[in-house]
């Protein structure tokens, strides 16, 4: 299969700054898995299964490596020794993202044996995050040009203003 890499998160929903990691990722490794965690202690706007749809069909054009997209709960490392993979690609936007993930990275090493590999976002799409799209859609903002035009379709059907969804 050559080099593999682990593109982690949970993308609720997947936004123009994920799919730019995953873009970058596949043009340094032979096979990006595109892991969509289950994380209990988070309420997601989207399901695990509709998540898993938006990435397939978003990842769809993108070019490089064979892109994969499945769905994990629990360790990272675990999911990671299961599938054969010993490197994960992280986006970093700012210095906050950095200390959280550089701590992460280095328990993951510790306690899996996992390499992290850190990629600066594009400054076209530094400032994107999950949740700051849900909070524009919710006050209804628009969002095109910030994630593929199926997902802001999806939010707004989910999250738009009451105005828009009952009329």
């Amino acid at each position: 299969m050559g080099l593999s890499a682990l593109c982690p998160g949970t993308f609720d929903p997947v936004t123009n700054g994920h799919l730019d990691i995953i873009q970058r990722a596949a043009r340094c490794f032979d096979h990006v898995l595109v892991g969509v965690l289950e994380n209990p202690s988070k309420e997601p706007v989207f399901s695990v299964e509709e998540r898993l749809a938006m990435l397939r069909d978003a990842v769809t054009p993108l070019s490089g490596a064979t892109i994969e997209v499945d769905s994990f709960s629990g360790l990272l490392v675990n999911y990671a020794a299961d599938r054969g993979i010993r490197s994960i690609v992280k986006g970093l936007r700012a210095v906050s993202d950095f200390d959280y993930e550089l701590q992460m990275a280095q328990m993951n090493h510790h306690i899996g044996d996992v390499e992290t590999f850190f990629v600066p976002t594009s400054p076209q799409w530094s400032y994107l995050s999950s949740s700051l799209i849900r909070d524009v859609v919710r006050f209804g903002g628009d969002v095109s040009g910030m994630v593929p035009g199926f997902v802001r379709e999806a939010l707004e059907a989910r999250l738009g203003p009451a105005s828009a969804r009952n009329a």
